[in-house]
């Protein structure tokens, strides 16, 4: 199995490619349209070819390049079969394997950070989105974000794999790359230890965090598998430009 993990650094978000070996077919989770040119030139470099395109969530911090690359190359388009998106070719579901060749993801419902956000479970490394990041997890105010809801799928579902299990998560704001189950249960100071529900809650509930400066745009985009607005204000716009340099490819 080829693995990578790619870094957009403008929304510090993880794009994450695998591919069989055997038969050269790979997917792509978690996609950026500005760094399509660079996972399609990793993709080409490694000798494979993009089949899928796997999405988390709808992101609220930059726009999927799912449907870029459905365009580039006529890879289909996955996403979680909860969001319902009419431009979907195929839903995800909890309890229901997503395979290609020798790669099957086992996805995980895991509500919170937004109502329809999965998990994917591959082998001993689980690609967690926005729900657990390393030793934070996601917001849990927009989008119907629920924290008895994250909690309980980070408590139940995700702190449930075996310690090993390594973490990769959509994002990191400290140049940090991968964790393990084990570390989050023990270090993660919103969900770790003995964390009770209410302590949670509270800790969610004074964030203070910005509202989201790109989420109006990336929402709406996002439904559509990644279509990027033509009214960008432009102190946005490179949300949308290919980036001619980024790291990791």
């Amino acid at each position: 199995m080829i693995f990578r993990q790619l870094y957009e650094p403008l929304s510090s978000t993880y794009t994450y490619l695998l591919g069989d070996e055997q038969t050269g077919r790979a997917i792509l989770i978690d996609p950026v349209i500005s760094t399509t040119e660079r996972d399609l030139a990793e993709v080409r470099r490694l000798g494979l070819k993009l089949v899928y395109t796997v999405d988390t969530h709808i992101h609220a911090d930059h726009i999927t390049g799912a449907l870029e690359l459905k365009r580039a190359v006529g890879s289909k388009i996955a996403t979680p079969a909860y969001d319902n998106l009419p431009c979907t070719d195929i839903g995800i579901e909890e309890g229901k394997s997503f395979q290609v060749d020798g790669i099957t993801l086992h996805p995980l419902h895991t509500p919170g950070h937004t109502e329809g956000h999965f998990a994917y479970l591959f082998n001993d490394r689980v690609f967690t989105g926005d729900a657990l990041l390393i030793e934070g997890c996601g917001r849990t105010d927009f989008q119907n974000g629920d924290a008895d809801a994250l909690y309980k799928s980070v408590k139940e579902k995700l702190f449930s794999l075996p310690d090993e299990t390594l973490v990769y998560p959509g994002h990191d704001y400290k140049q940090r790359f991968v964790s393990s189950i084990a570390q989050e249960k023990a270090r993660n100071p919103r969900l770790g230890g003995d964390r009770t529900l209410e302590e949670f809650k509270h800790i969610m509930a004074n964030l203070n965090l910005p509202y989201p400066k790109f989420i109006d745009y990336a929402v709406l985009g996002n439904q559509q598998c990644g279509v990027c607005p033509r009214d960008l204000p432009e102190n946005l716009e490179s949300y949308c430009h290919q980036m001619t340099r980024s790291p990791q490819g």
